[in-house]
């Protein structure tokens, strides 16, 4: 597809780059130090409790998302329900993610080790769904054809800021609700309405999916600037739509951020579905796919994606949302995948490609010349690994006069120059 790309550009691609200095965001730090006996104390909660009977087939909802510590997690949440006398699975809950088939969906899990042998109970995956409801204006409601045949249903989900839409119940236990255990059908029907109208309709969906299913308990997780886990709780169905506000706000609140007031160039190390479902996350960047208000970033002329995660396995949606890559990025995208997505949000400028350069030389070339109002070698560089980790980062020099009297930034390490191997590919500083 791009096997023959030459691009001249006036100068050349060489700039006269700034040095980059190590720097450390400061953030939060609150985290469970236990998540087995959090999670244990959460189901001594007699409210919790008193959802699950003995001899209960029960299904556990385990999405996709880079959830840290989602194996010690749905470990533990099935051990507390074999020790109530239920009998836990597992069912996939992300909608159409893992290429909208049962054999994807599966892998996708046991990528995050959710695999029988690990949690300590069987995966029954199906794509088939139940009509179980539908909204007051008539469209439909879908839910898992397993979890519908269960005797009760458990998901577990990250509480956080979704990528594309902003309201009071946002990513969490009701999307999973409505979109994951939706599968694919479900998860089509709900975004043929349009991100605009998610706000009202997730809550809406999701009060009515509790009123018609068995959902019994969700088990909320909220993470830390650093994604680490914060905060687990587990809530009874009843108390899911009246309770899940306060954890979104309190999400959001957690949420890292870039602590700079403007940036020239970002360098992005890796993008994947684990990261973010648009592969980098909006709440970081500012871009969206959506294009609704509401997500504020300090202002970035240009994105330089380098490469994509392994645990994307080829997944490259949200690439367009860059301005810059490489042949090397798109020749690892697997189309098929990201087509199914971008179909079924109904977003299609998820699948668009940015700028594509033979390598990393060309592409920081373009990217910083194409910069406005900037001398290159004063050019505010940011470089991270991915949006999910932006405690430490490197940055270019012309940032330290700025930030020499703030408390929440540190500057560690010394100070050295950008440089590229004998294929012209950056040296990261970033293990992969």
């Amino acid at each position: 597809m791009f096997d023959n790309i030459q691009v001249k550009i006036e100068g050349g691609f060489d700039v006269d780059y700034p040095k980059l200095v190590r720097i450390r965001q400061k953030f939060a730090t609150d985290k469970l130090h236990n998540i087995p006996q959090t999670i244990h104390e959460q189901f001594l909660k007699e409210e919790v409790r008193a959802k699950i009977t003995p001899d209960m087939r029960v299904a556990v909802g385990v999405g996709s998302r880079g959830i840290a510590n989602l194996r010690t997690i749905t470990t533990a949440v099935v051990a507390e329900l074999k020790a109530l006398g239920a009998i836990p699975f597992i069912v996939p809950a992300m909608g159409s993610h893992g290429g909208a088939t049962v054999e994807g969906q599966i892998d996708v899990l046991a990528q995050y080790g959710i695999t029988e042998e690990n949690v300590g109970c069987p995966i029954h995956a199906t794509m088939e769904t139940v009509q179980v409801g539908e909204m007051p204006d008539g469209f439909p409601l879908f839910f898992d054809k397993n979890a519908c045949e269960s005797n009760a249903t458990v998901i577990i989900s990250r509480v956080k800021p979704h990528t594309d839409f902003r309201g009071p119940i946002e990513s969490g236990l009701q999307k999973m609700l409505v979109i994951g255990l939706g599968k694919h059908k479900g998860a089509t029907t709900i975004h043929s309405q349009g991100f605009d109208r998610f706000a009202e309709i997730i809550p809406q969906a999701g009060a009515i999916l509790i009123e018609k299913t068995n959902i019994a308990i969700g088990v909320a997780v909220l993470e830390n600037a650093h994604d680490e886990t914060a905060q687990i709780v587990a809530l009874p169905a009843e108390k899911i739509c009246a309770e899940e506000p306060a954890l979104q706000q309190k999400a959001k609140d957690s949420m890292p951020k870039f602590l700079l007031d403007s940036i020239d160039v970002l360098i992005v190390d890796e993008i994947g579905k684990n990261v973010s479902g648009p592969g980098m996350d909006p709440n970081i960047t500012g871009r969206t796919l959506s294009g609704l208000p509401g997500f504020h970033a300090p202002p970035i002329q240009k994105i330089f994606v380098r490469d994509l995660t392994r645990e994307t396995h080829g997944n490259g949606s949200g690439i367009g949302l860059a301005d810059v890559t490489t042949k090397k990025v798109i020749e690892q995208i697997d189309f098929v995948q990201v087509y199914i997505n971008t179909i079924t949000c109904t977003l299609l400028n998820a699948a668009k490609v940015p700028l594509v350069l033979n390598n990393d030389r060309e592409a920081l070339g373009v990217a910083t010349k194409t910069c406005n109002r900037i001398a290159y070698e004063q050019a505010k560089i940011v470089w991270i690994k991915n949006t999910l980790q932006l405690e430490y980062m490197y940055i270019s020099t012309p940032y330290l006069d700025a930030l020499k009297e703030r408390d929440d930034i540190e500057i560690l390490g010394d100070i050295h120059e950008i440089k590229f191997d004998q294929e012209s590919n950056l040296l990261s500083p970033y293990p992969r």
